[in-house]
């Protein structure tokens, strides 16, 4: 191993418990969580997911306060909280600009942008607010295709959503596409409801939440668990599927045949019968790494490494972070990149030299380069024909602010046998290169989630007629394709109201 040098222990300042408003990065901005049907423990949560990005968060109501964010709240509710907690009382009228009495949403937003998003209505808490008159009067909950629903990443019903989800994952592991994506519409609607269900009649306008989903929310919301969950969670079937389909290589398909060839632990597929391909290889060998969530921060280390390599080649080569990052997720299971550039011909050749480049700093530890459709425009519509590589990295756990520096700090280095540094992490990428054109096609499908561009597409189709793809869109009457500058202008042409990467977690 090599030597590596003590750090020395930072001397601890004290913090100050309550910070003055100028402690953030947006001096005009001082949040306050309202305790109330939140709880402590997740209050604790998201002060510490704000702090981290910047805000400043006040631990008690105070006149420096400009955000009240409560959650599951009517605006009476919270001002009596207030009142009662600080003994005084809280004048808010129509005029007030500050502070902001405010849902939950306006937090989650300004989390998934960095930055305070300015106030709207919707943002606002409403006098008396209940679960049933909203589900009576949001006509957006109800709206059929997730596409036309705006979904946080933090939504008010996981407890149900959890289990459906569960469920879905277990009829997909049975083949049964109809039930599969039955559980699935149903945990998409539930997401995107402002308010928590409190009974199952108030289901009774929701789309895809009837039948068996019905049976399956009237349990949880009467005892708190499904029980046919439970089982399928206890299950050998579903344990085993879950463990293979985690195999980075591995499909439905494959894992099915193993289990009925007798697998069911991953030292099963050492037996020399079971001919696994080179990316199934290389992920049963780095299994362990690829099971650890991947951090926003290591995320960013990532694209700071592959940007340098690519400007190696193309001083102005694009590179942007797409997928759950850029919903919002502060962690996930892989990074996606998409890569472009306004000269096509620049985009020739540049994944292969800059992988290369990579590989000879000791950085990759598998890479599959697929290359470009002859043909993407004839592709099947759920698949797109860029030029794509599939890859897992060796990303160096240290605090290098430059990948040139590695060779000579001695944190990765390669041998015959491939990267053997002791401090390196295995993290699954993929790299996407497309053309100028498409490159805003391209990044509405690879920015997910699966379900919003499941319901993009069969929205595209069965009401407009139109194929989309991550190429573009193709209008089949007047055979001819659809050019976009931006996401913008494609849900313009299909007469959808733009929904942030941030509200698409369907």
């Amino acid at each position: 191993m090599f030597p590596i040098p003590l750090k020395k222990r930072k001397k601890e300042i004290p913090v100050p418990a309550h910070p003055e408003v100028s402690a953030g990065l947006f001096p005009g901005v001082s949040i306050f969580l309202v305790e109330r049907r939140m709880g402590a423990a997740r209050r604790g949560f998201l002060t510490a997911l704000a702090q981290r990005k910047g805000f400043t968060v006040a631990q008690d109501y105070s006149d420096e306060v400009t955000h009240v964010v409560s959650e599951q709240n009517s605006l009476t509710e919270v001002l009596g909280w207030i009142e009662r907690k600080t003994g005084r009382q809280v004048q808010c009228t129509g005029e007030q600009k500050s502070p902001h009495f405010l849902d939950i949403g306006w937090f989650t937003e300004s989390m998934s942008s960095g930055k305070p998003v300015p106030v709207d209505a919707r943002h606002c808490l409403q006098d008396e607010r209940t679960p049933s008159s909203t589900a009576k009067t949001d006509h957006s909950a109800v709206l059929p295709y997730a596409c036309q629903r705006r979904t946080p990443l933090i939504h008010h019903n996981s407890q149900i959503t959890d289990v459906l989800e569960i469920l879905a994952q277990a009829a997909s592991f049975q083949a049964s596409e109809v039930r599969f994506l039955g559980f699935t519409r149903a945990a998409s609607m539930l997401k995107s409801l402002p308010y928590k269900l409190q009974s199952v009649e108030e289901t009774e306008n929701l789309l895809w939440c009837g039948g068996h989903c019905k049976s399956v929310i009237q349990e949880i919301l009467e005892d708190g668990v499904c029980r046919e969950a439970e089982e399928i969670k206890a299950s050998k079937h579903y344990q085993c599927m879950k463990l293979l389909t985690s195999i980075f290589g591995v499909g439905v398909r494959t894992a099915e045949q193993w289990y009925k060839d007798g697998v069911r632990r991953l030292d099963d597929l050492k037996d020399p019968k079971f001919k696994l391909t080179a990316e199934q290889r290389a992920g049963l060998e780095h299994y362990a790494d690829l099971q650890l969530p991947v951090t926003r921060e290591e995320a960013e280390r990532m694209q700071c490494m592959i940007r340098e390599a690519l400007q190696t080649f193309v001083p102005d080569i694009q590179i942007t972070m797409t997928g759950g990052f850029r919903r919002g997720k502060q962690q996930g299971h892989d990074v996606d990149f998409l890569i472009t550039h306004p000269d096509d011909n620049a985009l020739t050749g540049v994944l292969k030299k800059a992988m290369d480049w990579m590989d000879g700093k000791g950085l990759l530890l598998y890479r599959h380069l697929k290359e470009r459709s002859h043909a993407p425009y004839k592709v099947n519509r759920n698949m797109d024909g860029h030029e794509t590589c599939y890859s897992i990295f060796a990303l160096p756990v240290g605090d290098l602010k430059s990948e040139c520096e590695l060779e000579a700090s001695g944190v990765v280095h390669r041998t015959g046998s491939g990267v053997t540094s002791p401090i390196w992490k295995a993290i699954r990428v993929d790299l996407v290169v497309t053309p100028f054109l498409e490159y805003p096609y391209a990044l509405l499908g690879w920015t997910g989630s699966k379900h919003f561009e499941r319901e993009l597409r069969r929205y595209s189709w069965q009401e407009k007629k139109m194929t989309l793809t991550s190429h573009g869109l193709f209008n089949g009457e007047k055979k001819c394709l659809i050019l976009a500058t931006s996401e913008e202008e494609i849900f313009a042409h299909l007469g959808l109201e733009y929904v942030p990467p941030s509200h698409r977690n369907a």
